[in-house]
């Protein structure tokens, strides 16, 4: 019956009614800043994560709803349509969650594995267990000089633990750390704030992205806003529509949240991400000092960046006009071409009507033998023609000898 709605358009409805203000379900006020919704959204990660709370439906729905909000608000795209539009204006592309691979089961953990091989973008969060262990001040943490670096083999769902230690000089000059793998693992780079109570907690990541023969990430303390791009953004736009891909390629460029760190010890963390295996890498932390050209070139190439992803903005607009009118011209011109062949072929015939004598059909194999036994009439007249302008040859048998009857045989 028309209007009548299924059962389960309306739990979705019903869904969309129950859910909260992400504000509200994080408990932070609409001014709040990155990192404090950061902030509250790892307490209450950490506080009911399915690890901690096996058998508490009601903990899994709020680690849910806590996971929901936060994609939003951690999004500054998201947050402005959020906070303009409500829920409908960040669902209209689709809202995807980070899954945490460990507190998925092997059969989910699989599925997972199986739709990210047919590139379909999943993003993943770090570990409850790495974040909390950190968090209390449990995490080993192993030194790593400037300019030195370290290979080693992370397990999934795991992470090694750095600690970087800075001058005033270095950290005027601004350094670089940098993860790469050889063999594609897939791994984040994190960075942590040391909490008063000597713990760490997450500040910063960045996942790993494939580039070349390798997969790398980094994070550039460089005294100037650098930016960094979110590939899965492009990723689910080019699974939509070719041109969106193209029109949507740098909308994922956004500044990173820190652009320079203070003297003293920081702690870096390389997080194993792949579903089944462990991941091989290499880190090492650079100051930048030697790299002056390179920090100009950086500057340069990212402000070019971001005045291509205005023009490109604005490019949008006029090429969606301009294939509007094209695949309209198209269809006209198809239908144009189809209309005149028409009207030549009503032209052609009423010109045939013009005449007195009756039209004769032929009989196509009529025709065909006719024409065949004329031909071949023709060729046996030619051949006798031939034969007869030709000169007789004489045979051997009709040799004329000459005997001479006086002589004796």
């Amino acid at each position: 019956m028309p209007g009548r709605r299924s059962k389960s358009e309306n739990k979705d409805d019903g869904e969309k009614q129950l859910r909260r203000d992400p504000y509200e379900v994080l408990g932070v006020s609409r001014n709040s800043t990155d990192q404090e919704i950061k902030s509250a959204y790892r307490k209450m990660a950490l506080k009911f994560h399915p690890d901690k709370n096996a058998n508490d439906p009601k903990a899994a729905d709020m680690f849910k709803e806590a996971t929901f909000s936060y994609n939003i608000l951690s999004d500054p795209d998201k947050r402005r349509q959020y906070d303009s539009s409500g829920f409908e204006a960040v669902e209209s592309d689709g809202q995807e969650l980070e899954l945490d691979l460990s507190s998925l089961g092997a059969v989910n953990t699989m599925f997972a594995a199986l739709f990210s091989k047919l590139g379909v973008p999943i993003k993943t969060t770090v570990s409850a267990t790495v974040l909390e262990e950190a968090l209390n001040g449990l995490v080993s943490i192993r030194p790593l000089p400037l300019g030195q670096f370290i290979s080693r083999r992370v397990e999934k769902q795991c992470a090694h633990f750095y600690s970087v230690t800075i001058t005033e000089e270095e950290a005027r000059a601004g350094f670089v750390c940098r993860v790469q793998s050889s063999d594609k693992s897939k791994f984040k780079l994190l960075y942590f704030d040391q909490e008063d109570n000597g713990g760490l907690s997450l500040a910063l990541q960045e996942d790993s992205a494939k580039n070349g023969r390798v997969t790398s990430a980094g994070m550039y303390f460089l005294g100037f806003p650098v930016y960094r791009l979110d590939q899965t953004m492009n990723s689910i736009a080019a699974a939509k529509d070719p041109d969106t891909s193209f029109f949507k390629k740098l909308d994922g460029f956004q500044p990173c949240e820190l652009t320079e760190l203070k003297a003293g010890t920081h702690t870096f963390a390389v997080y194993g991400d792949n579903f089944f295996k462990s991941a091989n890498y290499t880190i090492e932390v650079l100051c930048a000092a030697p790299f002056s050209e390179e920090k100009e070139n950086l500057r340069n190439v990212e402000a070019q960046i971001l005045s291509k992803r205005a023009e490109i903005s604005k490019f949008e607009s006029e090429y969606r006009e301009v294939l509007a009118q094209f695949t309209e011209m198209t269809s006209r011109y198809a239908h144009e071409m189809q209309t005149i062949d028409e009207l030549l072929k009503q032209r052609n015939e009423i010109h045939a009507t013009y005449t007195v004598v009756p039209l004769k059909r032929s009989n196509s194999k009529s025709r065909t033998k006719t024409s065949s036994k004329e031909s071949k009439e023709d060729g046996d007249a030619r051949e006798k023609r031939s034969t007869r302008e030709r000169p007789r040859k004489k045979k051997w048998y009709n040799l004329h000898l000459r005997v001479d009857k006086r002589k004796a045989c």
